[in-house]
């Protein structure tokens, strides 16, 4: 089952609004893919969220294109910033990158972003989300993924154990 960005939107339309905001922040981004040997590579990206999609695009044939060819699976973590590290916060999304090829659906995203030509494209199925956060004295942590609600887990900075919450799913 392919989970879009407008699934996510759907099932929890205020966490993919902050998650998506976070993104839009900064241009770059870093990637983690899997290499022909399994272990991981780490290099820079933009993200587009356009036409209730999540999309990565780069450069024709580069590593990271091959890579995901092979291996689909992915995680992408949105740039830092500068300064105080946690201040707006830290998102991942990891899923599998679907390469696309269809010609009406990459000139429909050219005639939107204008990404510098040649280029590969590749859609996400989105596989999890998670965001972290500082709220007061509290580390928060909110995961989603397609088969359950939003998951929301706090840690105090005393002895007490972690809170967890689970969303009820929108609908």
């Amino acid at each position: 089952m392919t989970i879009t960005w407008a699934d996510v939107v759907s099932a929890e339309p205020r966490f993919a609004e902050a998650v998506q905001r976070r993104f839009e922040m900064y241009p770059h981004h870093v990637l983690a893919t899997l290499r022909k040997d399994g272990s991981p590579r780490v290099t820079g990206l933009e993200v587009t969220f356009l036409f209730g999609e999540l999309w990565l695009g780069m450069m024709p044939n580069s590593l990271k294109a091959r890579d995901l060819r092979r291996d689909p699976r992915f995680a992408v973590q949105a740039n830092p910033g500068a300064g105080d590290a946690m201040a707006d916060g830290d998102v991942r999304v990891g899923g599998r990158a679907r390469e696309v090829t269809d010609r009406r659906v990459r000139a429909r995203f050219i005639s939107e972003i204008r990404p510098p030509l040649p280029f590969q494209l590749f859609r996400v199925d989105v596989g999890e989300i998670v965001q972290t956060e500082i709220e007061g004295d509290d580390l928060v942590l909110r995961s989603w993924r397609p088969d359950r609600p939003l998951r929301t887990i706090r840690r105090g900075t005393g002895d007490a154990p972690p809170r967890v919450t689970e969303a009820r799913a929108a609908g």
